[in-house]
């Protein structure tokens, strides 16, 4: 009875054991796991800090702080700052909370200093500049690792100061990386308990930096949509105040019709055309293109529409108008910048029309003849563009040039971007097939062969797409 005694006292003393070692390891496994969801807990907090601070303060600096103060309160150190990389690659201090010592050592004690110490600490942090591996904040920025020293009173790497309050007692270093690319360090300081930071502390602030990471690049993603926003509504604004300026309404004949198109090649364009009346008996109409595209192309054209509608009404010769443009706008124009155009006038009364030519395109000239004979050739008329050259050179080129405009005659203007359309294989359109619908189609009305050359040029660049900004006018004497 005795050794059976002994031996199931063994045997239940043995299975106790066992329960109490699987015990302690499972209540090692729950306080692993109760840390590991407190550390989840506090990224996720971070996290949220993060975004907050992002949506509320776009501009870099007060983000960085703001990403600062969320550090210190997550991590429970007592001091914290972060260092930004720069262009030049060296680490500049952009954000402090706390009294975080310098990373150099003081020149002057902070208690001497004129200012309380927290701003004087600032100041000397957000002017301190290390270069890659210089001190630990090089060296983590080089390295790409984060650094913990636990007993940092004792290790060699870390400066210290003479102020007691100045002491790094235990400090942990990270790189703020997004996609393998350096952005910042981060840097924490001293527990406010009192003891040095753990592996569990190390973990998290590297998780949190991770985060800093991807804050910083939603910041700069975000500052990048503000912006390009701004420009869009910019380039609509100007847009709509483009469409603005073009005639809506053309003045009323019994004998002149007019039919108009302009397509911009991006939001906003550098062609222009106007048609307006000086009097009962003048109709004037213009065409212009500014050389390049684009907003700067769009403002220059509506400064040139504002002279040419001043001008206009203070000379009746069409090339005094374009010379007097020219001696406005030349010598504050860009010299890589110029306007081509062309403005005519027609007298009703007399069936004349008057055309000048600033080295534009020169337009084409359906001639119905009273006899029934056609001719359909450009206009010949000198001249060169708008901001080029001074006004003695540009007035002694241009000329005016007169010919009968009546019955079943047509004009024909267009920019550049209509002859220079491509197709898929790289040809131009040019000149010759334009001169070549106008004759098939010019005894029809404005409309019928403005919307003749706009399908015949569709067809041609077969979806190539529009390179350069197309205007068309077409003038029709019924």
């Amino acid at each position: 009875m005795m050794p059976f005694t002994i031996g199931v006292l063994a045997g239940l003393f043995g299975m106790w054991l066992l329960y109490a070692k699987k015990r302690r390891q499972l209540k090692i496994l729950d306080e692993e796991k109760q840390l590991l969801q407190q550390e989840k807990q506090i990224v996720v907090e971070f996290m949220h800090n993060m975004v907050e601070a992002v949506a509320q303060s776009p501009e870099r600096e007060t983000m960085f702080q703001r990403i600062i103060h969320a550090a210190i309160l997550s991590t429970g150190a007592v001091s914290a700052c972060i260092f930004e990389k720069r262009d030049d690659d060296t680490l500049q201090g952009i954000a402090v909370e706390g009294l975080f010592p310098p990373q150099r050592k003081l020149s002057e004690d902070p208690a001497e200093a004129a200012q309380s110490r927290a701003h004087y600490l600032e100041k000397i942090l957000k002017s301190e500049s290390f270069k890659m591996g210089e001190g630990l904040i090089g060296q983590v920025a080089k390295s790409r690792q984060a650094l913990l020293i636990p007993d940092a009173a004792n290790d060699p790497r870390v400066v210290q100061h003479n102020d007691p309050s100045l002491l790094i007692r235990s400090i942990i270093v990270a790189p703020v990386l997004f996609k393998g690319e350096l952005m910042a360090v981060l840097a924490v300081a001293n527990p406010a308990d009192g003891l040095a930071f753990t592996d569990t502390d190390f973990s998290l602030v590297e998780s949190l930096a991770e985060q800093v990471g991807l804050a910083v690049h939603n910041s700069e993603a975000m500052l990048l949509q503000i912006e390009k926003n701004k420009i869009d509504l910019d380039i609509e604004l100007a847009s709509n105040t483009q469409r603005l300026l073009l005639p809506k309404a053309f003045p009323p004949s019994d004998s002149i019709s007019f039919a108009t198109h302009y397509t911009a090649a991006q939001k906003v364009g550098g062609d222009l055309y106007d048609i307006f009346s000086l009097d009962d008996q003048t109709i004037a109409f213009a065409i212009a293109d500014v050389s390049g595209k684009g907003v700067s192309a769009s403002i220059l054209m509506a400064i040139c529409q504002t002279h040419l509608r001043h001008y206009a009404n203070q000379y009746r010769s069409p090339s005094e108008v374009l010379g007097a443009i020219n001696a406005a706008m030349q010598p504050t124009m860009q010299r890589d910048m110029f306007i081509t155009m062309v403005y005519a006038t027609i007298d009703l009364k007399t069936e004349t029309l008057t055309l000048a030519r600033a080295g534009h395109e020169l337009p084409f000239f359906y001639d119905q003849h009273t006899d029934g004979s056609l001719d359909v050739a450009p206009i010949q008329s000198p001249g060169m563009p708008v901001g080029m050259v001074p006004p003695d050179v540009f007035d002694s080129v241009i000329k005016d040039t007169h010919f009968h405009f009546d019955n079943e005659d047509a004009l024909l203007l267009y920019t550049d971007g209509v002859t220079e359309m491509v197709n898929p294989e790289g040809e131009e359109y040019s000149g010759e097939r334009l001169l070549r619908i106008l004759t098939s189609h010019g005894k029809e009305s404005a409309q019928v062969i403005l919307d003749q050359t706009l399908d015949s040029i569709h067809r041609f660049a077969a979806g190539a797409g529009q390179p350069d900004d197309l205007t068309m006018i077409v003038i029709k004497h019924s």
